[in-house]
């Protein structure tokens, strides 16, 4: 029964499938099973495997893991306990002595009849060196990356910042080759006391070569700082330099002592360079327009044919490299205990 005045149009189909009856029915037919199909399909992917193959896939995964981690631990024993076991096969010899070796001020294991085996020259030049390279690197990184977090526009950054990083990509050697063929020149122009080996030509190349790090992780860390801290102290009245270097600054301090104590690990440790543009005279020296010798080129020099293998100088290189070891394990251990000091948490 239909109201009064009710007309007999037939109701619009809203559902979208085919009626029966209607022209496109067997067709809907046709679509329903082939979404059925896929339901079906879709269904079966989606299956959750059995209960022992996820085990076993999540024990794979787990022991691979920690077979990972192992190998990592073992490598670093095993490169302790060689260190180890050639230093003291080095002290073991009539020619070295543990306290020459250790308060000895003269090292000359490749000149004269008479050898000198004080590790300090050589330690000298490896700090006036990495002294030098952060000197340059660590102020300048450091701006740069306040820069680039807090002044540089998007596009400015997307530009700077892989450009930097390429930096980081650069041969050691081409790096030592332009210290020999652009710094040193530019030094000797500059002043004519810098001789044509020099620590500060070194340095400034080494310097240059850590700076991508000193700038990347600083600014990862300034923009890690969370943008709260930033408004507030701008409604607090403060200007972009106000908030810059009193907010920001601070806020990731533990980030950016951690990027200067990794840049300057990274100094310590670089070899072409100082080989090719400090020189090979371990000297006792503060000035860096002198000729100095690192540890690692000592150690290039020593591996690279200049002593017999199993001799005195040869095992000399394997107490120089534990000395270095222990250098590099002193400022990660400092390093974390300030990250943990200064170490701050955000919600």
């Amino acid at each position: 029964m239909r109201p009064k005045g009710m007309s007999s149009v037939p109701l619009p189909n809203l559902s979208g499938l085919p009626t029966p009856g209607s022209p496109n029915a067997d067709q809907g037919g046709l679509g329903s099973q082939r979404s059925g199909d896929l339901l079906a399909r879709a269904a079966q992917r989606g299956r959750p495997r059995s209960g022992p193959a996820r085990v076993l896939t999540e024990r794979l995964i787990r022991w691979s893991l920690f077979l990972c981690a192992t190998l990592s631990v073992i490598t670093t024993f095993t490169i302790i306990l060689i260190l180890l076991k050639e230093t003291v096969t080095f002290f073991a010899m009539p020619e070295a002595s543990l306290m020459d070796f250790l308060f000895g001020l003269e090292w000359t294991p490749l000149v004269g009849a008479e050898v000198h085996f004080g590790i300090w020259p050589l330690v000298c030049g490896t700090v006036l060196v990495s002294a030098v390279a952060a000197a340059f690197a660590l102020p300048v990184g450091l701006i740069t990356a306040v820069y680039l977090s807090e002044y540089a526009p998007s596009k400015v950054r997307a530009v700077l910042k892989p450009i930097l990083e390429i930096l980081a990509g650069v041969p050691t050697v081409v790096y030592g080759f332009f210290a020999l063929s652009v710094i040193t020149p530019g030094l000797k122009w500059f002043h004519d006391g810098f001789a044509s080996f020099n620590a500060a030509s070194a340095g400034l190349a080494v310097g240059i070569m850590i700076l991508p790090i000193v700038c990347s992780l600083s600014e990862d860390a300034l923009r890690a700082v969370p943008k709260a801290l930033r408004e507030g102290a701008y409604a607090l009245g403060s200007t972009r330099f106000d908030v810059s270097v009193r907010v920001v600054l601070p806020a990731a301090l533990s980030g950016i002592v951690a990027a200067f104590l990794l840049a300057i690990t990274r100094a310590i440790g670089e070899t072409m360079i100082v080989a090719l543009a400090a020189g090979g005279r371990p000297q006792l020296t503060v000035n860096p327009a002198n000729e100095t010798q690192t540890m690692t080129a000592f150690m290039v020099q020593i591996f690279t044919g200049d002593a017999q293998a199993g001799s005195v100088e040869y095992q000399s290189s394997y107490a120089v490299a534990f000395v270095l070891f222990v250098m590099t394990l002193g400022l990660t251990l400092v390093g974390n205990a300030i990250l943990r000091r200064f170490r701050e948490e955000y919600d």
